[in-house]
């Protein structure tokens, strides 16, 4: 600390040097013109540094703009750090060689840090240990003979609170910038669906990377020609520009083009025969654990959609998925195949829809390559002909999905497990047309940890696991009959509100729901929103019993969730983004348990929707 204020006072000390020398001194020596002239070159070079642009300019693995603390202007940085995590945002300026700078800024919150990178020289930092009210940070530093390009940061410390930052700047000469890109020309219109529309344009030199505005808002960043602009609303016309940056600047928006969606299909994304409020749950078919086996026969009308568990790989990569009914020697009460077929059928003469889940903890799913892809299709599609089946419920867990350290854009995937996992699953819906019911039953870890981390991160080092799923249910919203995500077996999660949810109550389903339902941006990238889903895709996972898996809640607890997203009602402490009444309604592991457990999940239920 000593030796930080030591250098912070040095250029301070040099000033009375100049003060005192003569006028002809300065005459003699130049500095007159050499004086004017660097005031003159002077600027501020730091871009949207008080954050009025939302993170336009910045770079942040957790950050988001706020409109209270601010230090002046409408809006300031709030970033937030976790375990793993800094909350660092960050901006690459343009800077002269061999030339002095002085980077500031405005801080609070508990250690917070303001500095630069790359300089050339020595690179600086400066920072608040506590800063309870608004704080100027300063620190200076000399470029290299040859350094063009510095990046400024601010960031805070790994597992504390929220640090908010404003009206940073960076004062010095100028670098070379260039100029901006011309506007894209060729923008046209692709395909068009109830809920998204595709664009394309011509590419422009000198251009990294490209803005979609919608209906004049920019919606988000690209670096390539392409985008597939998502969460729209059916029937609704929109028009779209787009623009192109580079270091100088963004170029003029380009001629707009105009989309109308399409008419939302009755069937909602293949959801033709569920009741407005479904229940949802996994049947122990091919074992039976400590819950005892049930037959299909057996399966309560409450129950509107079946999964059969699990369908699994004959190894991980082969994509060679088979459906083994159980043992008579694990479940002495299993139906034969006839039976068990003649009870899908009945089930489904009610109404009911029974699926094929693929997956589950041992059913690890990677699909390398497009032999794998083609397995997967030809060998769920068997599963499905013969047990006359309605659909799909991908079940992927543990290490089936991660994204490579470049694939960084849940909008357009690189990574082949998650390519490939998508085309097949288009594959399956195409061949058996819009009755084919889609459902998904990811961890928190592969969703919604996607508002904090995404793959492996800017810089490296995070489970390339995370939010691994978003890329997945993006691209196959359209298509998409239900997602219930898996609401237990978590670690503490951060919500819309920036804190940890962990479960154990109401909360916990009230956050995770919430972030489904309104969107967020992903790895705290406000440029990088995952769009949200229709209530009607969307249930809530929960275990039976306290057997079933960690994070059961009581009757009451699932009760106050329901009532929070769908009457905003029971609330506790986490204020909803809206009210839901069109929530589809409950998904659990599983039957098996709920009938170990007198069947309290689905009497509750019952109750519940009436």
């Amino acid at each position: 600390m000593e030796r930080a204020r030591l250098e912070s006072a040095r250029p301070l000390a040099r000033r009375p040097l100049v003060t005192l020398l003569t006028a002809a001194a300065l005459a003699a020596s130049g500095l007159t013109a050499l004086t004017s002239a660097a005031r003159a070159a002077d600027a501020d070079l730091a871009r949207n540094g008080g954050f009025e642009s939302a993170l336009d300019g910045w770079t942040c693995t957790a950050g988001t703009t706020v409109t209270s603390p601010v230090h002046s202007g409408a809006t300031a940085l709030k970033a937030t750090p976790a375990g793993a995590d800094n909350a660092r945002c960050a901006q690459t300026v343009s800077v002269k060689p061999d030339s002095q700078y002085t980077l500031s800024g405005y801080v609070q919150g508990t250690y917070v840090y303001l500095g630069a990178s790359g300089t050339g020289t020595t690179d600086v930092s400066t920072w608040a240990q506590s800063a309870p009210d608004w704080q100027q940070l300063t620190t200076t530093f000399r470029t290299g003979p040859s350094t063009t390009k510095v990046t400024i940061y601010t960031h805070g410390w790994y597992g504390t609170g929220a640090y908010h930052a404003d009206d940073i700047s960076l004062t010095g000469p100028g670098g070379e910038t260039g100029q901006p890109p011309a506007a894209p020309g060729g923008l046209k219109t692709g395909s068009v669906t109830s809920s998204a529309v595709a664009l394309s344009w011509s590419p422009v030199p000198g251009a990294t990377g490209y803005a979609v505005y919608r209906d004049g808002t920019r919606v988000s960043t690209v670096t390539g020609t392409s985008i597939t602009v998502s969460g729209l609303t059916p029937s609704t016309a929109y028009s779209f520009q787009v623009t192109a940056v580079n270091d100088a600047g963004e170029s003029a928006r380009s001629a707009t083009v105009t989309a109308t969606t399409a008419q939302r299909p009755d069937d909602g994304g293949g959801s033709s025969g569920l009741p407005a409020h479904a229940l949802v749950g996994y049947l122990h078919a091919s074992f039976a654990n400590g819950s005892g086996y049930t037959r299909m026969a057996d399966v309560p009308d409450s129950w509107d959609v079946i999964d059969l568990a699990f369908g699994e790989p004959t190894s991980v990569t082969s994509g060679d998925i088979r459906f083994e009914r159980c043992p008579v020697a694990e479940c002495p009460n299993v139906e034969s195949d006839a039976e068990f077929k003649a009870a899908i059928k009945a089930k489904q003469a009610a109404g009911k829809k029974v699926l094929i889940s693929i997956g589950g903890q041992n059913g690890q799913v990677q699909l390398t390559g497009t032999a794998a892809r083609d397995k997967f299709v030809s060998s769920v599609s068997a599963i499905i002909d013969e047990y006359g089946l309605d659909g799909l419920d991908i079940d992927f867990e543990g290490h089936s999905l991660s994204l490579n350290a470049d694939d960084t854009d849940f909008k357009n995937p690189k990574t082949p497990v998650i390519v490939n996992l998508i085309s097949a699953v288009k594959t399956l819906k195409a061949k058996y047309g819009d009755d084919f019911v889609l459902t998904m039953a990811p961890e928190t870890f592969f969703v919604q940890l996607g508002y904090q981390y995404y793959g492996t991160g800017k810089w490296g080092g995070q489970d390339p696991r995370a939010g691994a799923y978003l890329p997945v249910i993006h691209a196959l919203r359209d298509d998409l009959t239900l997602l219930h995500v898996q609401d237990y077996n978590s670690g503490s999660i951060m919500g819309l509100d920036n804190q940890y949810h962990s479960m154990g109550g109401a909360d916990f389903h009230i956050a995770m729901t919430d972030m489904l339902l309104t969107g967020f941006p992903v790895a705290g990238d406000a440029n990088n929103v995952f769009p949200p889903l229709r209530p009607d895709q969307v249930a809530i996972g929960m275990p039976a019993s306290t057997q079933a898996g960690n994070g059961h809640v009581s009757s009451a607890e699932v009760n106050k969730a329901l009532n929070c997203l769908t009457k905003k009602t029971d609330c506790g402490s986490y204020a909803t983004h809206g009210t839901w009444p069109d929530l589809r309604g409950l998904m659990t592991w599983s039957i098996n348990w709920d009938r170990y457990s007198n069947w309290e999940f689905q009497k509750n239920f019952d109750a519940y929707f009436g």
